[in-house]
């Protein structure tokens, strides 16, 4: 509720004030009354409504002239029922009355104004509002909630500029108006009303680099749209006419959410009293609208893809051409880097992860660009960024990056579950150590802050430091199923199972890696006898065990709701002496997922019977899902690399159908 001020009377003289439509107005009898007085009457014009009220109540009355008795208790309140056509229009008269004293009286002279700030605080996406007085200082979650939604400008209409729309405190053309929200400030006054009175547009100097209010001009000139309120501008006086008159601001976010930032934004308009040069100027009203700025929302595969992203270096023409098909199968735009722009860095999944914003009224894809900072590092800003197509990023920009602020150590699941708390949006999985040592590496907490900060996808920390490389995307994924989905996880114990099954059935012979040049072929049989390679891989299989449980509790999944993809590790030292784990061939759980089409890594398992038992057993898994398996070989220009399909690829999905503002954190 818009906020008003309490009236005082004295009999020796009127009193003069102002009445805001849609407030109630306290009107202090009690206080106001003469000594000796023990009860009062109240008249009041036609355009005043009167609601007199004790504590404990004992009946309301309204307007009409009665007697009633003078107590602590007593509210005396006053709301108008339209705005003046003239100044001091209105008038209550209120009479004192005691045993032994005459009677006495007390003018109050009002003007009715109206006043009052409107926004999309119903989340219809109609450009304005209804002027119904609720409370628009609240922001609620849910299917029934309220309150306004703000998007961060962070995308660059104007390809001339070097810059993001919201770094800069113009509005050069209508797209982006479309990136900002609308408020709409309604005044109804007397003529001469604002001789003596000032509006003042203002924000918490706590929030006013996070947002930007630009005034409309009454021709609708963009080139005249003003900015009036934003960094190091927290108020600014409203220069308007009496009369009717309505007009309108444009809002823009500055920023997302943040570890110091809840994302909520205040916009408030205040009247002055400032008839009395003498004395400063009086606060007699207060109406504010309150925003949420919306969150940075990541897809997860089971979202339809749209776009494909891939680099082009030396070697991985085969690659390329092999991606190009399955993009074709999916029905699915396929961008490819030059290898000038990528600077033969192909790793596109951990330079970027490319989610959306969204308000009622527009959503558009932002990139949130890693730390990491190698070779792509100008591919968001130079070839994502730009009209409809935002762009933001968090951590450290020089130093203190590690391969654990890579964004193939940033997935998220589809939809889940997790007992009666529902996750519309799925929850983020990063990867980090089980436990700090001095030689453990985790995400940046600059990363982790601003991810929790949405709140719409509430991450869980998954233990990822025992991988060579440490990014979660190397021993899980998530796949469309008939219902629902599945998540795939790599699995050792399975690898073997199948191995031991082709042993037993008199395949021992055939051999890993058959046809890959440069590379020691490896019988069956040897690789279950090698009791190095079965105990490396027992250690991988109790950390993806760890993960496994992990996964089930904040998930809300079961076993019926995994798939075990059969793969080997092998351990070897990093740079400080560390036994860290890499695929033993490639990875094929670290696939592209394009709807019911996947891209897994070929890996060059044993032929038995012509065809790769690998192969043959991940097709077993997921065919029956209504996939379709395609096997990508990224041997040479992926795998020796310390990577996969997935890590050498991006997407950008389709957003969510579900509103965010409809779920509740």
């Amino acid at each position: 509720m818009a906020h008003g001020t309490v009236i005082h009377v004295a009999p020796e003289q009127p009193t003069y004030a102002v009445c805001v439509l849609g407030t109630k107005t306290q009107l202090d009898v009690y206080g106001s009354a003469p000594q000796g007085c023990t009860s009062f009457g109240i008249n009041a014009s036609p355009g005043v409504v009167v609601d007199v009220a004790h504590r404990p109540p004992t009946k309301k009355n309204p307007s009409g002239f009665s007697k009633w008795p003078l107590d602590p208790g007593l509210e005396v309140s006053l709301r108008m029922r339209a705005a003046s056509s003239s100044t001091n229009d209105q008038k209550v008269q209120i009479s004192y009355y005691g045993p032994k004293t005459d009677l006495v009286q007390a003018l109050l002279y009002l003007t009715g104004v109206e006043i009052s700030l409107s926004t999309d605080i119903t989340r219809t996406s109609k450009a304005k509002a209804t002027k119904a007085r609720k409370d628009q200082r609240t922001w609620t979650w849910g299917p029934r909630g309220q309150g306004a939604i703000l998007l961060v400008n962070c995308d660059k209409d104007n390809l001339k500029s070097s810059a993001m729309d919201c770094l800069d405190n113009k509005v050069l053309d209508r797209e982006d108006l479309q990136d900002m929200s609308l408020v709409t400030l309604s005044t109804k006054t007397p003529r001469d009303f604002f001789t003596n009175h000032q509006l003042v547009l203002h924000v918490a100097k706590s929030e006013m680099d996070k947002v930007r209010v630009f005034q409309a001009s009454w021709g609708q000139q963009l080139s005249e749209c003003k900015a009036i309120l934003g960094p190091q501008r927290p108020s600014h006086l409203l220069e308007l006419p009496g009369g009717q008159h309505s007009t309108d601001f444009y809002v823009e976010g500055l920023a997302f959410p943040d570890a110091n930032f809840s994302g909520l934004i205040s916009l408030t308009v205040s009247l002055l009293d400032m008839s009395n040069p003498e004395l400063p100027n009086t606060l007699v009203f207060q109406d504010s609208v309150t925003f949420r700025v919306a969150p940075w929302i990541m897809t997860p595969n089971t979202q339809p893809a749209q776009e494909v992203y891939v680099c082009r270096i030396f070697e991985n023409e085969d690659f390329v051409k092999s991606l190009t098909a399955l993009t074709k199968k999916a029905n699915c735009k396929l961008t490819i880097c030059s290898l000038e722009e990528s600077m033969d860095d192909q790793w596109m999944q951990d330079e970027i992860e490319i989610g959306y914003i969204q308000a009622p009224h527009k959503t558009m894809p932002v990139v949130f660009d890693s730390p990491r900072n190698r070779g792509l590092k100008e591919f968001p800003v130079k070839s994502l960024l730009g009209p409809e197509f935002g762009y933001v990023t968090r951590g450290p920009q020089t130093g203190g990056v590690t391969d654990l602020d890579s964004f193939g150590n940033l997935e998220v699941s589809p939809p889940v579950k997790v007992g009666k708390k529902k996750y519309p949006l799925g929850r983020i999985l990063i990867g980090n150590s089980s436990y700090p040592r001095t030689d453990s590496q985790e995400m940046h907490q600059a990363l982790q802050d601003f991810l929790a900060a949405q709140q719409v996808q509430a991450p869980v920390k998954l233990y990822s430091d025992w991988l060579f490389v440490g990014h979660v995307d190397e021993f899980l994924s998530f796949v469309p199923a008939h219902k629902g989905f599945r998540l795939l996880l790599a699995s050792p114990r399975s690898c073997f199972k199948l191995f031991q099954e082709q042993l037993n059935e008199g395949h021992g012979e055939a051999l890993l890696f058959e046809g890959v040049k440069k590379k020691k072929q490896q019988k069956i049989k040897d690789i279950l006898s090698n009791k190095k390679l079965r105990d490396h891989n027992s250690y991988v299989e109790s950390c993806i065990d760890w993960n496994r449980e992990v996964l089930k509790r904040e998930l809300g999944l079961t076993e019926q709701d995994i798939v075990d993809i059969p793969q080997l590790f092998k351990l070897h030292s990093d740079s400080t002496g560390t036994l860290k784990a890499e695929a033993f061939f490639p990875n094929m759980v670290n696939m592209l997922v394009l709807g019911k089409y996947l891209g897994i890594p070929k890996p060059f398992g044993p032929i038995v019977n012509g065809r790769c038992c690998l192969e043959e057993k991940v097709r077993s898994l997921l065919e029956p899902l209504g996939l379709h398996c395609t096997f990508i070989d990224d041997f040479y220009s992926y795998h020796l690399r310390h990577g996969e399909v997935h890590c050498g690829t991006n997407v950008r999905r389709q957003p969510f159908p579900f509103k965010w503002w409809h779920m509740v954190p």
